[in-house]
């Protein structure tokens, strides 16, 4: 079933992180007022708001991203209870066995993704095969080239109360990607949620 428009231009804004009603009535292939209206209801109800950018000569253009609001509809993965488990073990058997369940899960997940990638022989069916993994544990991965760099883009984090938490589990995540992605190439973090970006990005490069 097609998802209802109101849906999907939030689905959209998290992807892109900001988008004028032009550009979300095209790709979204609705017209402009039906997106405009839309953009209205949803501002209306908190969940995005709009920014208004110079772009040179002639009026500011109107871009609309997602708030607090809005990013909360793309919820954590079991928050609550991970958040309890983490503190709990801290609690009891100390930051050592922490540091042992975060390297049982790197190693675990980095097995898992090795695996997938037997056959992927270049660096572009490597982050095909990474994205499509981490898409579908609700990562919203995707990636992109930019010159002779690439990009791997997670447009939303399932697990970032437990990141918040114990950022033991970013540092895990990194050191995977510079494994699997292979070390004649240089991974390096450039935008973080933890740290106030609106997604995490890995920029890939020789």
């Amino acid at each position: 079933m097609k998802k209802p428009a109101a849906d999907r231009i939030l689905m959209f804004l998290k992807m892109r992180g900001e988008a004028t009603s032009l550009l979300i009535s095209k790709e979204l292939s609705i017209t402009k007022e039906g997106a405009r209206k839309h953009l209205l209801n949803l501002a209306v109800e908190g969940l995005i708001r709009p920014v208004s950018k110079s772009e040179g000569v002639g009026r500011p253009s109107t871009y609309y991203t997602l708030t607090e609001k809005g990013l909360s509809q793309f919820p954590d993965s079991h928050a609550d209870v991970t958040v309890q488990i983490l503190r709990s073990v801290k609690n009891l058997l100390g930051e050592n066995a922490l540091d042992l369940l975060i390297n049982d899960r790197e190693k675990n997940t980095y097995e898992r993704y090795e695996k997938a990638l037997v056959k992927a022989e270049s660096l572009e069916q490597r982050l095909e095969v990474l994205v499509q993994a981490r898409s579908e544990e609700g990562y919203m991965a995707e990636w992109t080239k930019e010159g002779n760099e690439y990009f791997l883009i997670e447009n939303h984090c399932p697990i970032c109360a437990a990141a918040t938490e114990c950022q033991g589990f970013c540092r895990a995540e990194l050191s995977n990607f510079r494994n699997l992605i292979g070390k004649e190439y240089q991974v390096e973090r450039v935008s973080h949620i933890l740290s106030g970006g609106q997604r995490c990005v890995y920029k890939i490069s020789e």
